[in-house]
């Protein structure tokens, strides 16, 4: 039953070329400077392999294995900014820091009942951590990695998203949730319960559009994904979606729906919700992340890394480990 639990994370950079050495192009006439576009830094996965106690760093989009760090207590699920990693191990009930350029170890936070999804703040300060066990949600401050605060929010406290303006975050209380707690978080150190959203159908992943007007929640029980106002808790429409439950991840005006059961991925316009394309994706690759032109996911039940660019042409299908739960994706 453990390895039927799934979560979702990422960030990509872009580098421009150096301005001092531009290509160029000569005629008799006269000289023509040409500027080659930017080039995209190349980008890495962060996966983890929790039946092997390894956070694996792989490349995008060649799929090869440069790195592995052992997490010991079966890492889970991974966000990361440029600076830091932050993997959960919900076996071993602790919360792991790396730093992201040297992979060494920053701190390890103990003590958690049975803790789930990270989630990194926008400015990159924080780290919220939501606890099954305990229904708590925790703060952690990267900036100098103490752990912070702890709030209630209630039991099964699960997946969660921030707004992009950091003054609210919702968490759905179980991965089949009747219920989403929504935050305050206008003091990102201490958070603050200030109501509860009771959605038509039983939700599972959420996330907030870019503009922070509306959130997209997944479904554990439905064939769809439902927006909502932010401001209302109203569920505004459905957009199809394959088998629950689902998972998302948005990049550069699309949104790509995961479905492990159903074998898909499909990717959908973020303005209109209309679906524009579904593939194939590894039976089982529930969890995913999207960033600079490419998309990844990670299978679950067959131990791979699917990688995509952003119209979802599959690049390569990489077979890391027997089990791959998370991905996350970062510049190295």
């Amino acid at each position: 039953m453990a390895l039927l639990l799934a979560g979702c994370g990422g960030a990509g950079h872009v580098a421009p070329r150096d301005p001092r050495s531009p290509a160029r192009a000569a005629t008799t006439a006269h000289v023509t400077v040409v500027i080659a576009p930017p080039a995209v830094r190349p980008l890495r996965a962060l996966v983890t392999a929790q039946t092997q106690d390894r956070l694996l760093v792989t490349t995008v989009p060649g799929g090869r294995v440069v790195r592995t760090v052992t997490i010991p207590g079966g890492p889970s699920y991974v966000d990361a900014t440029n600076r830091v990693i932050v993997v959960v191990s919900t076996g071993s009930g602790t919360v792991t820091l790396l730093d992201r350029r040297t992979l060494g170890v920053i701190k390890v936070f103990r003590g958690f009942s049975s803790p789930h999804i990270p989630a990194i703040s926008p400015d990159g300060r924080y780290a919220y951590v939501t606890d099954d066990g305990s229904g708590e949600l925790s703060v952690i401050g990267l900036y100098d990695d103490r752990l912070l605060s702890r709030v209630f929010v209630g039991a099964g406290a699960h997946h969660l998203a921030f707004s992009p303006d950091e003054r609210s975050v919702w968490v759905a209380l179980g991965q089949s949730a009747q219920t989403l707690t929504v935050l305050s978080t206008a003091t990102l150190g201490r958070p603050r319960v200030i109501g509860h959203i009771e959605p038509p159908f039983l939700a599972h992943d959420l996330l907030f559009t870019p503009g922070g007007d509306v959130a997209w929640v997944t479904s554990a029980n439905t064939d769809y994904v439902g927006v909502f106002d932010v401001q209302t808790g109203r569920l505004l429409y459905r957009i199809p979606a394959g088998p629950p439950p689902q998972h998302l991840a948005f990049s550069d005006g699309y949104a790509y729906i995961t479905s492990g059961y159903g074998s898909s991925i499909e990717r959908v316009e973020l303005d209109s919700g209309a679906v524009l394309r579904r593939v194939y994706a590894p039976y089982g690759s529930f969890d995913l992340d999207a960033a600079g032109g490419y998309v990844v996911t990670a299978s679950l039940l067959r131990g791979t890394l699917a990688i995509y660019n952003d119209q979802l042409r599959l690049l390569r299908v990489a077979a890391l480990a027997p089990s791959t739960e998370d991905v996350a994706l970062s510049a190295p």
